[in-house]
């Protein structure tokens, strides 16, 4: 992918960003229910990699990671996806819960 479709790429998914963003501030009442073919875009799902990728997402409850989907090829995880989410058979995997100890908090009432 060259830097321009790559900016072009991201400045889409911010556009769509900034309209979602301003209609809930116009309206805090303002529920979206007809977000989902706007979840499975191309551009989205790709953006959405390469947010994961750049943070070193870990793997989930499912345990693939990040070189497991480059190894088997991170458009055919998007595609499949994709697909899942058009026909309506995706259903993520539950999340996983990490405690994180808090050392010595002082109980104050």
């Amino acid at each position: 992918m060259n830097a321009h479709k790559a900016n072009n790429t991201k400045e889409k998914v911010r556009q769509l960003q900034r309209k979602l963003y301003l209609a809930a501030k116009l309206n805090s009442k303002r529920r979206f229910h007809a977000l989902y073919d706007k979840v499975y875009r191309k551009d989205i799902l790709m953006e959405a990699w390469k947010r994961v990728r750049a943070n070193g997402g870990s793997g989930g409850i499912d345990q693939v990671s990040i070189a497991d989907i480059e190894k088997n090829g991170v458009d055919k995880f998007l595609e499949d996806i994709q697909q899942e989410l058009m026909e309506g058979k995706y259903h993520p995997k539950p999340v996983r819960r990490t405690y994180i100890p808090k050392g010595n908090v002082l109980n104050v009432k």
